[in-house]
């Protein structure tokens, strides 16, 4: 099992790249009035058909042909059903995936989220064919990254180059310290 709900988040997106998504959604949702933690990430990607959605989240079934299982999903499910959260799956072959995570705050079995900036950093800096849109809501508070906007003022610098790369972290740090006050939940 991952030890963090961030790990989660970068698995289901590497599935995204994998699958071809051309854009990659990413919410992070911390209600604590509500007791909620929900995390939604949607893909452009190829997608699922039917028969692929029920059986994504059977660890015994996987698509890649290197292994013969494959945990990801499975975990995240589990993951969020035990804190008495859910987790759902919808998807169109062709058209992408939606994956969301419903986590209760409060729950003693509620894994942390960990450091979801560093998972955002990593998934944008090595996924540059991806664009990424990621929102980070604190009660009522948020920000968003979208590396659209990154792009179209960078043009050709990659965000691989080291400035780049360290100034878009700070970014995401920054900008979670100011939504959540340095929340660690």
């Amino acid at each position: 099992m991952m030890t963090e709900i961030s790990l989660n988040i970068l698995d289901v997106a590497e599935n995204s790249t994998k699958a071809g998504a051309s854009l990659v959604q990413i919410t992070v949702d911390a209600d604590f009035p509500a007791d909620q933690l929900t995390v939604t990430i949607i893909d452009d990607g190829c997608g699922m058909t039917p028969d692929q959605v029920q059986k994504v989240t059977d660890p015994f079934f996987t698509s890649r042909t290197t292994r013969k299982v494959g945990l990801g999903v499975p975990f995240f499910k589990f993951a969020a059903e035990s804190t008495g959260g859910t987790f759902s799956i919808e998807s169109e072959a062709g058209v992408g995936t939606t994956v969301t995570a419903i986590f209760i705050l409060s729950h003693i079995d509620r894994m942390p989220l960990g450091d979801i900036s560093s998972t955002i950093h990593t998934l944008v800096v090595y996924h540059p064919e991806t664009d990424f849109v990621y929102t980070y809501r604190y009660n009522d508070r948020e920000f968003v990254l979208d590396t659209r906007e990154f792009k179209e003022i960078l043009g050709d610098v990659p965000f691989s180059t080291p400035e780049v790369s360290a100034y878009i972290l700070d970014f995401l740090n920054e900008n979670k310290l100011e939504t959540d006050g340095g929340a660690v939940y």
